[in-house]
């Protein structure tokens, strides 16, 4: 069975900060080079383990700019 591979351009990833609160109610951050907003919290719950086991904790998901230099 063959799968299908999507092959995204680099240029279409944009930055996001995915901010969550743990157990301690800290605010904690993880950035993340994704399509949208969605594909960054999947990416946060793959990469941190407390996201994944607790996928609610996340409060803010923001994409960041870029300044052209």
């Amino acid at each position: 069975m063959n799968q299908t591979q999507f092959k995204i351009p680099l240029s279409s990833l944009r930055p996001y900060t995915v901010h969550y609160r743990n157990c301690d109610n800290q605010r904690l951050e993880n950035c993340f080079y994704a399509c949208d907003a969605y594909e960054a919290r999947l990416l946060a719950m793959e990469f941190n383990r407390y996201i994944h086991e607790h996928p609610n904790c996340i409060d803010l998901i923001r994409r960041e700019m870029i300044k052209n230099i």
